[in-house]
């Protein structure tokens, strides 16, 4: 079973939910998102997986967050699923995909090992 993680190298949180990934022993896709940005299909799917909205995966603590206007936004799916796919960097990471349909922000080592079984 594949696994697929929308990773950033230049996170902490990111680079060790890769490794254990990795080291589990399982077949790892890296997605560099920041360098290939989801389009609006597949960010809404990835949502639904997660059972998430935008809002909730959203980096508000970045400077474009700000400059955006984002904590004052109306929660309109649609335009903040527009916003994250401008700008990825705006979306949380690592997100975890496997194959079998399970999805998770694995920021935390809880989240990966909910992955692994």
């Amino acid at each position: 079973m594949t696994t697929t993680v929308w990773h950033n190298p230049r996170c902490s949180k990111s680079r060790n939910a890769l490794c254990a990934l990795t080291d589990s022993g399982g077949d790892v896709v890296v997605r560099r998102y920041l360098d290939d940005p989801p389009t609006v299909e597949e960010l809404s799917e990835v949502l639904d997986r997660l059972g998430m909205e935008p809002w909730d995966i959203t980096r508000m603590g970045e400077a474009r967050a700000k400059e955006l206007g984002l904590a004052d936004r109306e929660h309109d799916r649609d335009e903040w699923i527009a916003i994250l796919v401008a700008d990825p960097v705006l979306i949380q990471r690592p997100i975890v995909l496997t194959g079998d349909g399970r999805a998770v922000v694995a920021r935390d080592e809880e989240a990966v090992e909910s992955l692994l079984g």
